[in-house]
């Protein structure tokens, strides 16, 4: 990372008003714990006693085929959704109890863009920004950074966000959920619409966010995604996790990262 990237990503991560608001950061192993994760949708169960453990620092992928409970899983994660049984800890705390403590901790990006689309690019970030109680110098330097390093003008952001293209669309979420400088990144699908120049942005900035102490979760379709920025990565199904891979300890997994996929469920990863 050259000098300019490494300033500008300390500008982005730097502790911010929100962050102090947060107190003390809490030493926890873990960043995100699930334990004995219940869901159902009448009677389909699609989440049966769902354990994980993601650490700090880390760049943590959650895989499966469509349909197996992945989005499921964030929605629970993010407070979204309500559970059956189980308990969701995010740096200790319980995201029910504790849920707007928690909430304040993440940044979500969901695999559909959601906006609202008569607001114009700056005023949607405005708002965003507003409900994490931010201060307006924090809100600029991010700002800055953001709009910079997805290639975004002044013209843009003062379109309103209903005249976007699709991938337009997911880059101000991108942008959105950044900007109250989240502890942890969640991306559900985040590669949809991407153009090959903010692909690549995407992945330096993954990279970049784990590199200083934040945690990335992220679900994917994106063999190249999952395999190239996540030091682990586990696989979902039958509502459970039933593959854990760390590709810190077992490297040359992540070139069969599909072949592991297509022996679990019989299929590629699409």
């Amino acid at each position: 990372m050259d000098n300019l990237d490494k300033k500008n990503i300390n500008d982005l991560l730097e502790k911010s008003e929100l962050d102090n608001k947060l107190e003390t950061p809490i030493q926890v192993d873990y960043v995100i714990e699930i334990k004995d994760l219940f869901k159902s949708y009448g009677k389909k169960e699609v989440l049966k006693g769902l354990n994980l453990k993601v650490k700090k620092g880390e760049v943590f992928g959650f895989i499966g085929k469509n349909g197996i409970g992945k989005s499921t899983t964030i929605d629970c994660i993010v407070g979204l959704k309500d559970f059956d049984s189980g308990h969701i800890l995010i740096c200790g705390k319980d995201n029910v109890i504790d849920s707007l403590d928690t909430k304040m901790m993440i940044g979500y990006v969901p695999s559909e863009p959601v906006t609202y689309e008569n607001m114009t690019g700056n005023e949607y970030l405005q708002f965003i920004a507003s409900a994490y109680n931010m201060i307006q110098a924090s809100f600029n330097k991010n700002y800055d950074f953001l709009v910079k390093k997805f290639n975004m003008n002044t013209i843009d952001m003062n379109r309103k966000i209903k005249e976007y293209s699709h991938g337009m669309k997911q880059k101000i979420c991108l942008m959105a959920s950044l900007i109250h400088n989240p502890k942890i990144w969640i991306l559900d699908e985040p590669t949809v619409g991407l153009d090959i120049m903010v692909y690549e942005v995407l992945v330096k900035m993954i990279k970049d966010f784990a590199i200083f102490g934040k945690t990335v979760f992220i679900t994917s379709h994106n063999i190249d995604l999952v395999s190239k920025v996540c030091d682990r990565v586990a696989i979902i199904n039958d509502g459970k996790v039933v593959e854990l891979i760390d590709f810190n300890k077992e490297p040359l997994k992540r070139r069969d990262l599909n072949k592991i996929f297509f022996k679990i469920y019989g299929e590629s990863i699409r």
